[in-house]
């Protein structure tokens, strides 16, 4: 018997390793103004909350003006060179398949920009439909807000059983906010004592370990 209905995964960190490109995209906008790049390590402390805070960052301290032309460099690079690099982790796609065989549905909730979200799904995760696919955009919060998780579940039954997995405490406040089970993943970019501090349902060293949770 499926142990949920609905599962959610973030992207960044979760399901791809999207981060080389995200830093060189970054490290580009950061070029055609004069600055220095920084290196992918030091990027793992910046993402997570959307490219606008990524770019905000890693400009250090900017103008209106400069940020808004970053992102708009950062992001006409990253459309274009957005997974030259990117890979998914070993085993996710292989486990979201097997969720949706075992009559489980899948969704990605992210707080990437939601043209970025669905391009990179639409490349390695061709089996979630669009409509499963969220991001960043007008009318939804980010995470930990649990905007995305509602309007995900609200084709579902109101006792519906859902899980939201993340490698970031956003992902379980967001999963705890909207009243869904929780798991937390140690491989992404974030801190793994801040996700355990949040406190999920259950914490995943590998693949594998997710495997096992979702049906044993």
């Amino acid at each position: 018997m499926k142990k949920f209905d609905l599962v959610i995964f973030d992207l960044d960190g979760t399901i791809l390793d999207t981060l080389p490109d995200l830093s060189a995209a970054v490290n580009d906008a950061l070029a055609r103004r004069g600055l220095p790049g920084h290196t992918v390590e030091e990027y793992k402390k910046m993402v997570g909350n959307g490219v606008r805070n990524l770019c905000l960052q890693a400009l250090g301290d900017p103008s209106e003006e400069v940020l808004e032309a970053s992102l708009r460099d950062f992001k006409n690079y990253y459309v274009s060179h957005i997974d030259v690099q990117t890979r998914p982790y070993e085993g996710m796609p292989e486990l979201l398949r097997d969720l949706q065989q075992a009559g489980t549905a899948v969704a990605v909730a992210s707080n990437k920009f939601i043209e970025g979200t669905r391009m990179l799904c639409a490349r390695f995760y061709p089996f979630i439909p669009d409509g499963c696919v969220l991001g960043e955009t007008d009318g939804l919060l980010r995470k930990p807000e649990p905007d995305m998780l509602l309007q995900l579940k609200k084709p579902f039954p109101a006792d519906a059983r859902c899980c939201m997995v993340g490698d970031s405490w956003t992902d379980v406040e967001a999963g705890k906010a909207a009243r869904m089970a929780t798991v937390g993943v140690t491989w992404g970019y974030r801190r793994t004592d801040a996700l355990v501090e949040a406190a999920p349902d259950a914490v995943v060293e590998d693949v594998d370990a997710l495997r096992r949770f979702f049906f044993l």
